[in-house]
């Protein structure tokens, strides 16, 4: 018996091969492409599409689908017939809307070439548009994060524009007139305390300038005690 493929996504299943060298048992085997409107040509997005099928199914047939050349293999005993069209039912469902998938922040490093720093410099500045935020809780921990998820259509628009080195050259301006401009605010700083010192040294010599002829010699004499 042969299952035909419910998704035009299934490239191809096939039946009746060996499970491992220790096993002889024939197996189901359903494959999936994943389109590159949905990787964009990233393995790292590739594997966080492969963990967000696995969440959606049944804890007790996740580790059947995995990932071999680039497609979505689902590999499962003969003898679990129901429990393979059903897994295949809901892959193929899941698959269907993977594109629009949003984007998390390292699959976007990833997919722009980009570091952790320009990722949240981008963020902050605008220049980088967030689809939202997510709360995940850490795998065998309690605690929760939150972080930024984008748009996969969007994060396409900016890989295929290139604009990720305009922003850069942008960056690298602003840091050569910042560092003028702290240059420039440090040079009239000194200054001010120079003239401010010049103004107070003329200050003294006035002061003795002016003084009585004659006085250092009257007050040398005791007069005034």
């Amino acid at each position: 018996m042969t299952l035909a493929p419910s998704n035009p996504i299934c490239t191809r299943m096939a039946r009746a091969r060996t499970k491992t060298k220790e096993s002889n048992d024939p197996e189901l085997i359903r494959e999936w492409s994943l389109p590159v409107e949905a990787t964009l040509g990233s393995a790292v997005r590739v594997k966080g599409i492969l963990q967000e099928i696995r969440s959606r199914l049944p804890p007790a047939v996740r580790k059947s689908l995995d990932m071999q050349a680039g497609e979505l293999t689902l590999v499962m005993p003969e003898a679990s017939k129901n429990a393979f069209r059903a897994t295949s039912s809901i892959v193929s469902e899941a698959l269907q809307k993977i594109a629009s998938l949003p984007i998390i922040p390292r699959e976007i490093e990833d997919i722009l070439t980009i570091t952790a720093s320009e990722r949240k410099r981008w963020l902050e500045d605008g220049r980088l548009p967030s689809a939202g935020t997510r709360t995940v809780r850490l795998q065998g921990r309690a605690r929760r994060i939150t972080f930024h998820v984008f748009d996969p259509r969007i994060v396409e628009d900016l890989l295929n524009r290139g604009v990720v080195d305009e922003w850069r050259e942008e960056d690298a301006a602003a840091k050569a007139e910042n560092r003028r401009r702290a240059a420039y605010q440090a040079k009239l700083k000194r200054s001010l305390k120079r003239q401010k010192k010049d103004e107070r040294t003329e200050e003294n010599a006035d002061d003795t300038s002016t003084r009585l002829s004659g006085w250092d010699e009257f007050e040398s004499n005791g007069l005034l005690r």
